[in-house]
């Protein structure tokens, strides 16, 4: 594939960003910004990011982009790569929060939550890999969270799409890794982003699941505005990871994350020994 002769000047590295109105992706745009890169930011309303073009007119530009909307990634990437001849990063950073027991839990809300955080990013990778194979180069930033590995009563249709979302992006680096294309799957804990206030969705309580998910509902708004993670903090460890000789597939972010997945890691390993034998027993007796 030949890129189209560029008609806009990029400095430095490409980034497409969606979900740059706020938290990460606004974080991950502001440091990339500052480190000399071009960004084209993504949002639902760009209007949101009118204050981020202002400060670097030359650097960053604003496209509507609702990543349900397969058609539209399309035409973003195409865009994209029409203005600047290419795309160096690609952060999938779109979605929101999702609280409710597997009963509670529409089949809506759970297509919904599907293809913001699954099918969205799929597709914008699919869109984006032929002009990354195309130039030898690129990274894909899926930002996903410690619950895209394990899981907590109240958020098993979250964690069901970040499951799904890592499931792929596993394969994923295998596929293009021998193309000079990086995969990184960023596994934030609490940071201090809309995850909790306005990104948050609720399906409607059933009194069974109050002993449950009662608390995982109490605990993700009360936390609201007083997280421990600073998304600057966060966009600042996702750019040194990038730039690493040797890129990580998962870069987990915060003590919670650290402490929770070493937790599911331990828990995995007592539960397979205790197993191991019941479950290796189970071949026909030539194999």
């Amino acid at each position: 594939m030949s890129s189209p002769t560029p008609t806009r000047n990029a400095s430095g590295r490409v980034w497409l960003i969606t979900g740059a109105s706020s938290g990460f992706g606004r974080a991950i745009a502001e440091a990339a910004l500052a480190a000399g890169d071009t960004v084209v930011a993504t949002a639902r309303r760009p209007e949101t990011l009118n204050d981020l073009l202002a400060s670097h007119p030359d650097r960053a530009a604003a496209v509507q982009l609702d990543v349900t909307d397969n058609a539209r990634i399309t035409e973003v990437v195409a865009e994209v790569v029409l203005w600047y001849g290419r795309i160096d990063v690609l952060v999938n950073n779109a979605g929101h929060g999702q609280v409710g027991a597997v009963e509670e839990t529409t089949d809506r809300e759970l297509r919904d939550l599907m293809d913001v955080h699954f099918f969205g990013p799929a597709a914008l990778v699919r869109a984006a890999l032929p002009h990354m194979r195309a130039q030898g180069s690129g990274a894909v930033v899926q930002i996903s969270s410690f619950g895209g590995q394990t899981s907590v009563a109240g958020f098993s249709a979250y964690s069901a799409t970040k499951f799904a979302l890592e499931g792929l992006s596993v394969a994923l680096a295998a596929e293009v890794a021998p193309l000079g294309i990086k995969t990184l799957i960023v596994e934030p804990g609490a940071f201090r982003t809309e995850f909790s206030g306005s990104a948050l969705h609720e399906s409607a309580e059933l009194e069974a699941y109050a002993e449950t998910v009662g608390p995982t509902r109490s605990f993700i708004k009360g936390v609201d505005g007083s997280q421990p993670g600073d998304p600057a903090k966060a966009a600042a460890a996702i750019l040194t990871a990038l730039d690493a000789e040797t890129t990580p597939l998962r870069l987990p972010l915060g003590n919670d994350s650290f402490d929770g997945l070493f937790a599911h890691l331990d828990s995995m390993r007592q539960e397979l020994v205790t197993w191991e034998k019941l479950g290796r027993d189970v071949n026909f007796p030539e194999s």
